[in-house]
């Protein structure tokens, strides 16, 4: 990897220069200036990788491919790499860290430089600042995204987060009113800060919708502090101060909940899933002490196998696997007569299908077991019963039925969606031997659909 990152590292050098290289006047069918000083981003960003030792982080591998994308692109004549400079700069927020979201905040300044009614230029840059805690700039950002955006359904999120900081400010401003009335109460003998910030005591804490998100919770915590000291926790201004804090902090920890029903989640159907797997590798994990044991050890091949897929996906109870176990799409089955009085689902998920019937037993276990905050999106009632909805796999199974066959695993109910919906790159199986064994019906239908084995998994070409 050191090679490989040297030798990216010094093709982007060669294509834009180093730091401080003057922007050049675009040569005939060159790369625009623009996308010349993305890459030189991308370039510093890669020394400092060099420089921090050996890569064992998947995500910052991602980022170096894409970026070696990039590169490819902005040196081949003709070809339009404003694309792939959105991912790079997506992969860059992915990789984690204030570097990675500084990095994707450069490239989306570049982006909507090139191109100021680009949509994806603006969401990542709101995106970007987002991740550094600058949330007055992300609003606007995107409300330049949403200005430009015709789809209503892909704004939802969008829009819930602008809802979100613009609430999180509105707290900090009310608690502002509230210490500047109480120092009003006191005829002026304490001193207070101006132009838009706030102070407690002697006007040594300083409090402002425009600050940082961490510089402002460390000053509004500070606020809290002093007032309680001062006043003492039964003062009404300071138990609604404190109540203040509490909402600031639950909103800087999650999005404002979409529906209170849903736990805060999306809901999405069967175009949503579709899109959200499109293209995607997917791997199922069986959930064995084994797999469990071999994807927590350091080094594990197992492990670096499991990280390098797109979407992680894991199946009920899920007891081996560490809590802290990457986990993109968690599916459970419902069963039994109460289904909503089982344990709430508290992994978490970027998305959550629920599959199980009657309808009103559904709608209540949701209701009653997920946990807000623990999944982004959840699969809506037209995904609760794959296998046996007419629009879906029901006349495929029906036709494949035998008497004796009992109800299907969360795991082939999994497979068959996947394979009816068609757009996932690849879905491979982990640990399914064993313990993990499936019921020879399913058994005999992914045989059929195995495009090869191995001793880790058995890998499925969808058609």
């Amino acid at each position: 990897m050191g090679q490989t990152l040297t030798g990216l590292l010094t093709s982007v050098r060669a294509i834009a220069g180093r730091p401080g290289t003057q922007t050049r006047a675009r040569p005939g069918d060159g790369p625009d200036p623009g996308l010349l000083a993305a890459l030189r981003h991308c370039g510093d960003h890669l020394a400092d990788l060099a420089a921090s030792g050996p890569l064992t982080d998947a995500r910052r591998t991602r980022l170096i491919a894409s970026i070696g994308a990039l590169t490819t692109a902005c040196s081949t004549p003709g070809a339009d790499a404003f694309d792939a400079l959105l991912r790079t700069g997506q992969q860059a927020l992915d990789s984690g860290g204030d570097a990675g979201a500084r990095l994707a905040l450069a490239l989306a300044d570049e982006a909507t430089a090139l191109r100021a009614r680009s949509k994806g230029a603006w969401r990542l840059r709101g995106n970007a600042l987002d991740a550094l805690g600058r949330s007055e700039e992300a609003v606007t950002a995107y409300e330049r995204h949403l200005a430009l955006q015709q789809n209503t359904a892909a704004s939802r999120d969008v829009e819930r987060r602008i809802a979100t900081l613009r609430a999180a400010g509105d707290r900090i401003d009310e608690a502002l009113a509230l210490v500047g009335n109480g120092e009003e109460a006191r005829d002026g003998k304490e001193d207070r800060g101006g132009g838009g910030g706030g102070a407690a005591g002697a006007g040594t804490v300083r409090l402002s919708r425009r600050l940082p998100a961490a510089e402002a919770r460390v000053a509004f915590t500070e606020l809290v502090r002093l007032r309680t000291t001062e006043r003492g926790a039964a003062d009404p201004a300071v138990r609604r101060l404190a109540a203040l804090y509490a909402e600031h902090r639950r909103l800087s920890d999650r999005d404002l909940m979409a529906d209170p029903l849903l736990g805060g989640a999306e809901p999405i159907g069967v175009p949503g899933l579709r899109r959200f797997l499109a293209g995607r590798t997917v791997c199922l994990v069986a959930d064995t002490p084994h797999t469990a044991e071999q994807e927590q050890r350091p080094g594990s091949s197992l492990a670096a196998l499991i990280e390098g897929y797109d979407l992680v996906v894991r199946c009920d109870a899920v007891r081996h696997a560490a809590p802290t176990a990457r986990t993109d799409l968690h599916a459970v089955t419902l069963r039994g007569d109460s289904p909503w009085k089982g344990p709430r689902w508290d992994r978490r998920a970027t998305a959550r299908l629920v599959f199980g019937d009657p309808l009103p037993h559904w709608r209540l276990a949701l209701r009653s077991r997920l946990v807000p905050g623990a999944q982004d999106r959840i699969g809506d009632a037209t995904l609760r019963r794959p296998l046996h909805d007419p629009a879906l796999l029901a006349e495929a199974l029906d036709a494949e039925a035998t008497p004796g066959d009992g109800p299907a695993s969360t795991a082939y109910t999994v497979l068959r969606l996947l394979d009816f919906l068609g757009t996932p790159a690849r879905v491979d199986l982990i640990g399914f031997e064993g313990p993990a064994t499936l019921p020879p019906r399913e058994r005999k239908w992914i045989g059929a659909r195995a495009g090869t084995t191995d001793d880790t998994a058995v890998r499925i070409t969808l058609r």
